[in-house]
């Protein structure tokens, strides 16, 4: 497509040129189309900060994103609102969830909303979220400690909307289903960021044991009930599950060593587990995103997984989405969102086919949200084209 500049530049060059050499004048067409596509693709991202510094009086910071796609098509944003300083739940006694939400694909936003709001000396940190899109129901999770009476003591709670975000209800306590009695004091937490539902309905999500390993957790029950998987998952940190098309469950990990993640994939519902390190998804130890985009089971022409982290071995910086087309097993060089401080990130698929992505900018100054399409991100060679039989 021609901008208006391009085409004021042709037309002051076709001045020059005599109307019967046709030829040279499909060819400069073409020439500045196919520069016009070029640069339409290198165009800026527009970030929208969501949480910032200085938004809110008394606030010190925001960390900790999460985003997801409820199934009417709104946009959920929640966060860590870190109140009297930027540590994390066993450092501060006061931190709230918080959200934003949008109805147009990430135009505009509500105004900030505390939804988990404890008094002082209990803390709420590290939204995720799960999406039934069975029930039409959104699962918030988060880590909550009583830093008064019982500090270094994480429980595991969970609340639930019945109207795409709109409203939530009271905390539920889920410590003694997902995990062992043995882990009462050990430090353990609910992966920040989302979860996923299978194709069975199945919900699943990442609880971290720093002391007894990575596991799953999950619900067959649409929320009533939720259980752990008793197999540990070595090196994972902080986690994210993905469904592959042939119905394995493959298991995306941050490790604090090495600048690179590791990945692990069961092909038996979590009862084993095989591991191996991931050395083209470089990664200074930071939480990352991985979700599905599109299935040859949904009727598209490829499989696509993408990933977003901030790409660099050592510093958080860089982020950069990443696409798989074989399920995992390879990974493309990506293209960077942004080149400066970056860190904890995360992705969902809009309404309208758009990626959005989430994430901490600028020492967490900043959380911004941006879009892109798939055309974008892959710099037009890739298109969301959908099987011919449906």
């Amino acid at each position: 497509m021609l901008t208006k500049s391009l085409i004021k530049n042709l037309m002051s060059k076709l001045k020059n040129i005599k109307l019967k050499n046709y030829f040279l004048l499909l060819i400069l067409l073409i020439s500045f189309g196919v520069n016009a596509q070029k640069e339409d693709y290198k165009i800026s991202l527009n970030f929208q900060n969501l949480f910032g510094e200085g938004m809110k009086e008394g606030v010190s910071c925001y960390r900790i994103p999460a985003l997801i796609t409820a199934t009417n098509g709104d946009l959920i944003a929640a966060i860590d609102e870190r109140v009297p300083s930027c540590g994390d739940l066993k450092w501060s006694k006061d931190i709230n969830i918080a959200i934003r939400r949008s109805e147009d694909n990430g135009k505009t936003w509500s105004d900030i909303e505390i939804i988990v709001d404890f008094p002082f000396g209990k803390s709420a940190s590290d939204p995720s979220m799960i999406v039934d899109k069975v029930t039409n129901e959104i699962f918030l999770f988060y880590n909550f400690m009583d830093l008064e009476s019982e500090k270094d003591i994480y429980y595991l709670h969970v609340i639930k909307s019945a109207d795409h975000g709109k409203t939530w209800t009271e905390p539920t306590d889920i410590t003694s289903q997902i995990t062992k009695p043995g882990w009462h004091e050990d430090f353990k937490f609910i992966t920040s960021g989302r979860g996923i539902q299978t194709r069975s309905g199945k919900l699943l999500h990442t609880l971290v044991n720093l002391k007894n390993d990575l596991h799953l957790f999950g619900s067959d029950d649409h929320g009533k009930s939720w259980f752990l998987f008793n197999t540990p998952i070595k090196d994972g940190n902080e986690s994210k599950v993905v469904e592959l098309i042939d119905g394995s469950w493959m298991v995306n990990s941050r490790i604090n060593k090495g600048g690179i993640r590791y990945s692990h994939i069961s092909t038996d519902e979590g009862l084993t587990w095989k591991s191996k390190k991931e050395p083209t998804l470089v990664d200074p130890g930071c939480n990352a995103s991985i979700i599905r985009y599109t299935s040859i089971a949904d009727g598209y022409k490829k499989n696509r997984l993408l990933f977003s982290n901030a790409n660099n071995k050592e510093k958080r910086k860089n982020m950069t989405i990443k696409l798989s087309y074989d399920e995992g097993k390879t990974w493309t060089n990506g293209k960077t969102i942004y080149e400066g401080s970056s860190a904890y990130s995360s992705l969902t698929v809009l309404k309208n086919g758009e990626v959005g992505l989430f994430f901490e900018k600028d020492n967490h100054k900043e959380n911004v949200f941006t879009k892109m399409s798939l055309d974008w991100l892959t710099d037009g060679k890739d298109k969301i084209i959908k099987s011919s039989k449906n």
